[in-house]
């Protein structure tokens, strides 16, 4: 019945050592092998995936990834650019006044970096870099412009830091942004129509899958528009509440080989 299953990465797909276990990757070949398509959907940047396409054999014609939270879709091996929803530097004005405001910290995704304005990095946009292999490059920040591509723009700070910023986002900014944490550290802004449930749907539309044939797997906030897009939405078993309210299914956790529980249940049909 699933034609595509998408997966969501961080505490999805890998598991708390940042790895895939060898019953997971198994069950992703064989659900390819029968003609499913299997789809990486993350917040990540392409330089930040491309290591786990290729490790997955992801890069084949008509293989498909999701990056920036739904912001980009593209083909893997043309590099076809399905969908691409980008933000403005008006858009960085706003939320960069906020973070003054709040006394807290941004950087702006481009495709191919970080941008912070300030000298000094936060210790999250570097590790953001480092798990992405990409720069950070330091702008004053009237130096930033429309000439930056900004893919979205993320405040970062300690969790609870980012609990009280999270209270005090004037509602007009939630209604003029996709907001959703997709981490305790995490705060990311996107352009309203982006997100991985709009991104399910643009590319299902391209490959003329229906959006009932899907799945989608994933643990975090930023998850929740394609759990509730997909035909079945799934949690995994170490997800937030908050998603595993919204749930039609929850799985093991990602230190249980949670993403192949759901692809051996639902499309290998190898357990009932």
């Amino acid at each position: 019945m699933y034609k595509l299953i998408a997966l969501d990465i961080d505490g999805t797909l890998l598991n708390s050592e940042k790895k895939i276990t060898p019953h997971v990757f198994n069950s992703i070949q064989e659900a390819k092998q029968q003609g499913a398509k299997v789809v990486l959907s993350t917040g990540r940047p392409l330089p930040g995936v491309t290591p786990l396409l290729e490790e997955l054999n992801l890069t084949d014609d008509g293989d498909y990834v999701i990056c920036f939270n739904g912001a980009v879709v593209q083909e893997v091996k043309t590099n076809k650019v399905i969908s691409n929803i980008e933000m403005c530097h008006d858009d960085f004005k706003i939320i960069n006044e906020l973070t003054k405001k709040l006394n807290t910290h941004v950087h702006i995704n481009t495709p191919e970096n970080l941008i912070i304005p300030e000298a000094t990095p936060h210790k999250y946009t570097i590790h953001e870099a480092k798990l992405n292999g990409i720069d950070i490059v330091s702008m004053d920040e009237n130096e930033i412009n429309d000439d930056v591509t900004f893919c979205k723009i993320m405040i970062i700070d300690e969790p609870e830091k980012l609990e009280e910023v999270i209270t005090n986002i004037p509602k007009e900014l939630y209604e003029k942004y996709t907001i959703v944490r997709s981490a305790p550290f995490f705060l990311e802004f996107l352009n309203k129509s982006a997100n991985k449930g709009n991104a399910l749907t643009a590319l299902c539309e391209t490959i003329d899958i229906p959006i009932e044939k899907t799945i989608a797997v994933g643990d975090e906030e930023n998850d929740q528009h394609m759990i509730k897009m997909a035909g079945l939405g799934v949690a995994m078993g170490n997800a937030r509440q908050s998603i595993k309210d919204i749930a039609d299914y929850i799985t093991e956790t990602n230190n249980d080989h949670g993403v192949a529980h759901v692809i051996d249940k639902f499309i290998l049909k190898k357990i009932g």
